[in-house]
């Protein structure tokens, strides 16, 4: 099997992409509301459209990849995006911008369960680690960079290239799938039972973004709103369509990493998120100094993004991701005191060795899901890692929020977000110690059922 690292190239690309506009439109608000003369609470439609259907189909999408062509499913997804984004860019009024959003997050929710099993596919076993880590990388770099392209390019061009950026990536994609995968079957037409998994995790959704949406200023109010998304949650649980997610979740090895990516991700979103507070209201720093700071996060998970790959195939997948929190968690206890006395560069190296974390830890969590899962759910496996990472980020903003608030929006209330960012870290770190020190190759094989025919089929463990 010969390496395809213009296709691991183009996943990344398409991960960077899709993540990016779950926080890219933020810092276009303003514009977007003053050009189309509507109110502000109007305008956070444009996130949260994009958001919804993203986390809501990421799971029925990965059931229906476990059936489908990936060449195939590729191209519609990235077509479909790159569609949504014209037309989003192109928008002449608030509410087509948040159908072509909603359009948008539809597509990025099946692109966020295809990508892992590509990513996995497109290099031999011995190179996993690393294709992963380039891809994984990506991601949480697109997260955390959003707000500075966003006002980048708003500043510079104006809004509507935020989306039409995407056009160009899309159709670059869209050639490197037709040069270097094989032709397959087109997606299968969703059926009845899709469509009730994904009415139910749309409502979970809607009911959670809400919530997380009003957590600012309105103390704990949110969350006895988001808490409604308790009941169609349990719904979807004990219905027929969430099997395959129930049968991944009791083979050996998966829900351990699962679990670490979520408070991962809520870890470092709780950073990002009163890092600027904290520069621009206690250091009284611009708003430019302070998105300058910020950038040893981003740069340090660059950094170690590759080192985290590599050492992922050469030293094992389980014990670099523990590594990698361990390192993040380290980074986050060192940010606790938020001194008032601190220079920009003390929270500078701090944040870099979270970063540094991170990006040591995403590659190899994302190869352990991926690898431990059996081939017939790889694409309910990525999903749930996808999930999960989009799910801390969410949560992460609200819960500092939250932890801030208790405080008055006291300098205290920021170090106790921070500390619970910290447990959050710890929790994964406690999560990881049950997964098998197991390096890829060593495979071993059992026999479980198909959740969808009862055909028996192949379980490998790594």
């Amino acid at each position: 099997m010969k390496n395809r690292w213009w296709l691991v190239a183009g996943t990344a690309l398409v991960v960077f992409m899709a993540t990016l506009d779950t926080s890219v439109v933020a810092v276009a608000l303003p514009a977007l509301e003053r050009d189309f003369g509507v109110r502000t609470a109007a305008t956070e439609w444009v996130v949260l459209g994009y958001l919804l259907p993203l986390i809501a189909l990421t799971l029925p999408a990965g059931r229906l990849l476990d059936r489908a062509g990936p060449r195939s499913t590729l191209i519609v997804a990235v077509g479909g995006f790159t569609l949504a984004s014209l037309a989003a860019g192109a928008a002449p009024s608030l509410s087509v911008l948040v159908g072509a959003r909603i359009v948008q997050g539809a597509f990025a929710g099946v692109l966020f369960a295809l990508i892992p099993m590509i990513t996995t596919r497109a290099v031999r076993p011995a190179y996993v680690g690393r294709a992963s880590a380039l891809v994984m990388t990506f991601g949480p770099l697109g997260a955390v960079s959003g707000p500075a392209v966003g006002g980048l390019v708003t500043g510079t061009w104006g809004w509507p290239w935020i989306f039409y950026l995407n056009v160009p990536v899309g159709l670059l994609v869209i050639g490197i799938a037709l040069a270097q995968m094989p032709a397959d079957r087109l997606p299968r037409r969703p059926g009845r039972s899709f469509l009730t998994e994904t009415a139910l995790l749309t409502a979970a959704t809607a009911a959670l973004l809400i919530g997380l949406s009003l957590s600012a200023g309105h103390g704990l109010g949110w969350l006895a709103l988001a808490l409604l998304a308790v009941p169609p949650v349990l719904a979807w649980w004990r219905s027929e369509p969430s099997r395959p997610f129930r049968d991944l979740t009791r083979v050996p090895g998966v829900s351990a990493p699962v679990l670490a990516v979520l408070l991962n991700a809520l870890a470092i979103s709780m950073i990002e998120f009163l890092a600027p507070f904290y520069l621009q209201r206690v250091l009284s720093l611009s708003a430019a100094a302070a998105g300058a700071v910020i950038l040893a996060f981003p740069l340090g998970m660059v950094a170690a993004g590759p080192v985290g790959g590599l050492l992922g195939d050469r030293w094992g997948a389980a014990r670099t991701a523990f590594l990698g929190v361990l390192v993040t968690t380290a980074g986050t206890l060192l940010l606790i005191p938020l001194g008032a006395d601190w220079r920009p560069v003390d929270l500078a190296w701090r944040l870099a060795v979270a970063g540094i974390g991170t990006g040591i830890f995403a590659g190899p969590a994302f190869t352990l899901v991926m690898t431990q899962a059996p081939e017939t759910l790889s694409g309910t496996a990525g999903a749930a890692q996808s999930l999960a990472r989009q799910l801390g980020f969410s949560l992460g903003p609200a819960l500092a929020t939250t932890s801030w608030a208790v405080s008055g929006y006291a300098p205290s209330g920021m170090r106790a977000g921070l500390a619970v960012a910290a447990s959050a870290g710890l929790l994964a770190l406690l999560a990881l110690c049950r997964t098998g020190r197991r390096r890829p190759g060593d495979r071993s094989s059992r026999v479980a059922g198909d959740p969808d025919s009862g055909i028996a089929v192949r379980v490998t463990n790594y």
